[in-house]
């Protein structure tokens, strides 16, 4: 009985010293691939995974889609803002190994940046920030972190690497938390 109640104690200041650090949550919508890679005889059967620490969350199997639509919330724990947020599209087969198509990373610190601003009444459609796709991010075009609907928004298109073709849309939201550390 001590083992049981001490075990609970231990796994009580766990939580608590994970909320004593964590920020917050970020809440990426996986909206959509665009024109990814074919891996098997005329399609892929596409889901995505991200990773970010080690979290690792990933959206259902579209079939034989290379234009999926996933429409999906995925939601990170955010300890550190400096940590990438790293994406990997994967072709689901059943009898082998799932065939990678393409991958991406994306940095969270302007989108924490903007929300440090604490901005409200703002008119809807604001754009907050704007970040230039460059040779050191994945944007495929100019991604715009914006007020919308009382929130603070960010689209992004990604381009996949290590692959001949494919791109993600994306859109990042933050939630506070209750009793954590906030930003």
């Amino acid at each position: 009985m001590k083992k049981k109640w001490k075990d609970s104690q231990q796994s009580a200041s766990t939580r608590k010293s994970l909320m004593e650090n964590l920020l917050g949550l970020l809440r990426v919508r996986v909206k959509r691939g665009v024109n990814l890679a074919i891996r098997d005889v005329r399609s892929s059967d596409p889901y995505v995974v991200i990773k970010m620490n080690n979290q690792k969350l990933k959206t259902r199997v579209i079939k034989k889609d290379v234009n999926p639509e996933w429409n999906e919330d995925l939601t990170l724990s955010v300890l550190n803002p400096n940590e990438p947020v790293k994406l990997t599209v994967y072709d689901h087969d059943t009898f082998t190994k799932d065939d990678k198509m393409g991958d991406a990373e994306f940095d969270i610190l302007p989108f924490i940046e903007a929300l440090k601003m604490n901005l409200t009444g703002l008119p809807n459609g604001t754009v907050i920030k704007r970040i230039q796709q460059s040779r050191n991010n994945c944007l495929a075009d100019e991604s715009c972190i914006t007020y919308s609907n009382s929130k603070v928004v960010q689209d992004m298109i990604l381009r996949l690497q290590n692959v001949e073709c494919g791109e993600l849309e994306i859109q990042l939201q933050w939630i506070d938390l209750p009793g954590s550390k906030g930003l």
